[in-house]
């Protein structure tokens, strides 16, 4: 029988290292870019928007773990959920279908120092303590990538900014951006002896993307390069170009982090797939305007007041939980059952709560212990939402 002995299987340049090295004790290591779970950042193809697809908000309004924010404004900006098609070029030969998206509204003001307009994506801290990354040493890495485009051509600033510990900075640029194309973006950043990420559910580290950012919080730093935070100073000056052009458009996806210094072809994951991911930070039920779409059962403490448990997914942290007016609601029993008076929200835990609808004084939907459902009233559309974003 034939056998190959060798150290380590290299390209043929020999100038991007050894893509498997093998041991004298009959092991190897393989440098793999397609291994899965390499990605860290989640709905990072924009998949998923519980919320809605199109909004003037701020926050977490549309694509789910992607928050928008923005200050200053004259007209409030559009961020929504975009569907792409073939002509966008790059992102749609790789797979992606939707971005995210923003419209500018009309700044007739101008740019002020304290306008923004930006995106960020937040990591829990264990998430990063646990990734496989040296984070405290300058010779291990992770790479961000990801594609952007714009309909004004100018050179845009995004960072990352670690929470725990000494709180720390790293600017970067993507270069000049030529108008309505699409470029991808990568970026291999080191660690550094002061970062710190406790192991825990907080936020941990941050990306943040600047459509724009007035100069109370920009100055003159270093790009690719760790450095204090300092929240006067995030990142390079910026042209404010997109800023004062009406309707300008800025429009993200792809977004990839990972450790190592390559950045492998995006991760691509099924919708149920990051859905069920999304559901730690967010969750939201909805009847659709359906009559007597049931969301908990339960059973009637009293003739007027049913209490009613319900279940979600395992979330984050103990959650915040809002419902449509109780009107919207009612105590589903064998009874003609009027609409909810009012609504209570109890006992929150990361997997569930109870929720209390009361019709009004004289009202007889039931008697004491009788079982019943929390439903939607008639043809409303009754929402829950639960939240523990970060």
């Amino acid at each position: 029988m034939s056998q190959l002995k060798v150290n380590s299987i290299s390209d043929s340049a020999g100038a991007n290292g050894n893509a498997i090295t093998l041991s004298s004790d009959g092991t190897c290591t393989v440098k793999a870019t397609n291994k899965s779970n390499r990605n860290l950042v989640i709905n990072g193809a924009m998949q998923v928007a519980q919320r809605g697809t199109s909004s003037t908000g701020v926050g977490y309004v549309t694509v789910d773990r992607f928050s928008v924010e923005y200050g200053g404004e004259n007209e409030a900006p559009t961020c929504s959920q975009h569907a792409l098609t073939s002509s966008d070029t790059g992102p749609w030969a790789k797979g992606f279908r939707n971005s995210l998206h923003i419209t500018n509204g009309n700044q007739t003001g101008g740019a002020g120092v304290t306008d923004e307009m930006n995106i960020d994506y937040r990591f829990e801290a264990q998430d990063i303590a646990n990734s496989g990354w040296n984070y405290t040493s300058a010779s291990s890495y992770i790479t961000l990538s990801f594609w952007v485009k714009s309909s004004v051509a100018q050179d845009f600033k995004f960072y990352l900014k670690t929470e725990d510990g000494t709180e720390k900075g790293y600017p970067m640029s993507t270069g000049a951006l030529s108008a309505n194309t699409w470029t991808k973006i990568t970026k291999t950043i080191p660690g550094h002896a002061d970062l710190t990420f406790d192991n825990n559910n907080a936020k941990g580290l941050n990306i943040e993307w600047f459509a724009f950012l007035g100069t109370d919080r920009t100055g003159s730093v270093t790009d690719n390069a760790w450095m204090n935070y300092s929240g006067s100073t995030r990142v390079n000056d910026m042209t404010s170009t997109w800023w004062t052009t009406n309707d300008a458009t800025f429009e993200i996806t792809g977004v990839q982090l990972e450790v190592g210094d390559t950045a492998t072809e995006f991760e691509h994951r099924s919708y149920e797939e990051e859905l069920q991911r999304c559901y730690r930070y967010y969750e939201q039920f909805s009847s659709q305007a359906q009559s007597e779409a049931v969301f908990g059962s339960g059973y009637f403490e009293s003739n007027a007041r049913g209490r009613h448990c319900i279940r979600f997914n395992r979330k984050r942290a103990t959650p915040t939980i809002t419902a449509t007016a109780a009107s919207t609601f009612m105590n589903l029993n064998t009874n003609s059952v009027p609409a909810g008076d009012t609504i209570t929200i109890k006992k929150p835990t990361v997997t569930s709560a109870e929720f209390q609808l009361e019709a009004g004084s004289g009202a007889n939907d039931g008697t004491d212990g009788q079982g019943c459902c929390l439903a939607s009233k008639d043809s409303t559309e009754a929402t829950i939402k639960i939240s523990a974003e970060l």
